[in-house]
């Protein structure tokens, strides 16, 4: 072969491996097909309340009404008196709203078997906060059971207190329980805050802790949304580390994947099928991706869909949740908004 055809045959070689990898990167991207679509209007609040800043949203047992845990119309819930726990019919309509006074950061949300609702409480009030609204001093920072009608019926963690022991939380941000009963919780929004995942019995007795900030495996940025699936294994949306990471449920790392983006929100369905709410990933943060929900196999981890969602200008669509009939469902914190999105063009 002569110099020149070598040569030829070198940047053919180089042009091929630059088209595949990009060609790779466009697939984790996004290329998958997106078989839904936005259903314009759907989610109904009365006159004059506006839905604020939502990171979970969840479907109750019947199976198509929606519960969302938001931060009173705004980015917290300090000095306002409005309800951040809201439940929406199958029609979209606000049909009830509890918890007024009782939450300072909404941010986890997760409705049981029995139809409770467990919730998480990110934060505690600032300095500033508290000096300005003195009421709001105790709470935060706790994981919160109660019942449709606003009964709490048990409380994790000590409220307005951050720590890191087995009765204490520093920034909870999601909650999951087991088929047994057991309490899962997801303790830490990065910063200063904790990096690990607390297990209880059903009655709230501590069993054991796992995890601490880092990259490896087992470790934590940002544990932010919790899911099983049919097998019982416990799938962590490690946001800050741009994964999942697949444990059982005592705590023995499973797997990692970084195929669904930059995870805010999780959730897999009965059929196995995952679901991950991608609200941060751009060229600088998690280069090759982009915002929205990745829908894939949680038996293989293959990406096979893809909802991108253009009438938000924020990308920073948190929440996931996907009803008995194959409906998703969106919410965003900076874009304040809630979605829902039916198959069909």
């Amino acid at each position: 072969m002569s110099r020149t055809n070598r040569l030829r045959t070198v940047l053919l070689v180089a042009v091929v491996a630059i088209a595949a990898g990009a060609a790779y990167v466009h697939a984790q991207a996004g290329s998958p097909p997106n078989p839904f679509r936005n259903v314009d209007n759907y989610f109904k609040l009365p006159e004059g309340r506006t839905i604020g800043s939502t990171a979970a949203i969840d479907i109750d047992r019947d199976g198509s009404s929606v519960w969302v845990f938001e931060r009173c119309g705004a980015s917290a819930c300090v000095g306002s008196n409005l309800a951040p726990l809201i439940k929406f019919d199958s029609s979209g309509k606000m049909v009830k709203a509890l918890g007024a006074g009782m939450f300072i950061y909404p941010h986890g949300i997760y409705m049981d078997r029995d139809g409770s609702v467990w919730v998480t409480d990110g934060r505690s009030a600032t300095p500033e906060e508290l000096q300005k609204f003195p009421d709001a001093k105790g709470k935060g920072h706790t994981v919160v059971k109660l019942s449709q009608e606003g009964k709490v019926l048990m409380t994790l963690g000590k409220p307005g207190v951050a720590g890191t022991g087995p009765d204490t939380f520093n920034q909870p941000t999601d909650i999951i329980i087991a088929p047994n009963g057991n309490i899962f919780v997801s303790d830490g929004h990065g910063g200063d805050s904790n990096a690990r995942i607390v297990k209880f019995t059903k009655d709230g007795k501590f069993i054991k802790t796992w995890g601490k900030k880092g990259s490896g495996p087992g470790e934590f940025d940002t544990p932010h949304s919790l899911a099983f699936d049919s097998k019982g294994r416990l799938f962590v949306a490690d946001r800050a580390n741009n994964r999942i990471q697949i444990f059982d449920q005592d705590g023995t790392f499973l797997d990692a994947w970084k195929q669904f983006g930059r995870p805010s929100g999780i959730v897999i369905d009965k059929n196995d099928t995952l679901y991950a709410a991608d609200s941060q990933s751009n060229e600088k943060v998690n280069p090759g991706f982009r915002p929205g929900i990745y829908i894939g196999s949680a038996k293989d981890g293959k990406v096979t869909a893809f909802i991108l969602d253009a009438t938000t200008p924020v990308p920073s669509q948190e929440g996931v949740a996907v009803d008995a009939k194959g409906n998703v469902y969106g919410s965003w914190t900076s874009g304040m908004a809630l979605k829902k999105y039916v198959k069909g063009s």
